[in-house]
């Protein structure tokens, strides 16, 4: 290597620690990158059979931490209410939670990077049969508290009525223990949901379309402008779609360039 050519590598080489010095000084202030992985959303991220975090966010996760030059410290909530409330306590960098806007209030949202839908389970017997009719009066709906379907549905319904559990994942089971009317969620996790329980129908098509979004500490630009990028890079790249196959994910969509519409 000429001197000319070894003098321009490390002028890269330090422009490229300086382009990195501040969002790794917002996203990782402890010298490692903590990130919340929700596993309240199977779509998400689930344990595998040794008991390890594996899925979509786990590997965003990841990625981001390699691209900053940090280790990755993942962090396991059951639901996205319980990760909302850690970051209140600032116990995350990053997290994996829905875009919503009462979220926006409180974190920084990157765009979406996976596109789900929330469902709605019934019983075999019941005389639902369309999303449009379950707001109505009687109708008791029961939602993981905090969930981003439960916020859309604070917002929404009605005449039907709430009930809320502390997670997705105990959904299903008060549903049929407290013999409520509805059953709302993601769709994949009805879906399992309805696997193991005899006796329950989803309803055809979707209530809400649910974007996943990157979250971050609201305050920090550098950190926020940081994760948006990589996000969109991670779509652009095919990231996000070959993770969603390794992981066998489906029903989930690689969501487009640019901000939710």
């Amino acid at each position: 290597m000429t001197r000319a050519l070894a003098a321009a590598f490390a002028a890269a080489l330090l422009a490229g620690c300086a382009s990195l010095e501040q969002p790794r000084a917002d996203l990782a202030p402890s010298g490692k990158l903590r990130a919340a992985i929700n596993l309240g959303n199977p779509v998400l991220a689930s344990r595998g059979p040794g008991g390890e975090l594996q899925g979509v966010s786990v590997d965003l996760a990841r990625e981001l931490a390699q691209r900053l030059g940090v280790p990755a410290e993942l962090l396991p909530f059951e639901s996205a209410g319980k990760t909302v409330e850690a970051g209140r306590a600032g116990l995350w960098d990053i997290a994996f939670v829905a875009l919503d806007p009462a979220r926006g209030a409180e974190i920084a949202q990157s765009p979406p990077y996976v596109i789900i839908e929330g469902a709605y389970l019934v019983r075999e017997s019941s005389p639902i049969r369309s999303n449009a009719e379950v707001d109505r009066p009687g109708n008791r709906v029961v939602v993981g508290r905090n969930s981003a379907y439960d916020l859309f549905l604070t917002r929404n319904l009605k005449q039907a009525q709430l009930e809320r559990v502390p997670t997705s994942g105990e959904v299903v089971d008060a549903f049929l223990q407290r013999s409520l009317e509805v059953a709302a969620g993601v769709k994949q996790q009805l879906e399992m949901d309805a696997k193991r329980n005899s006796g329950v129908r989803l309803l055809p098509g979707r209530f809400m379309v649910i974007n996943q979004a990157m979250a971050s500490q609201r305050g920090k630009e550098a950190g926020a402008r940081f994760v948006r990028e990589f996000i969109e890079d991670a779509k652009a790249s095919g990231f996000v779609a070959r993770s969603l196959e390794r992981h066998r994910i489906q029903g989930a969509a690689v969501a487009p360039p640019g901000d939710a519409r």
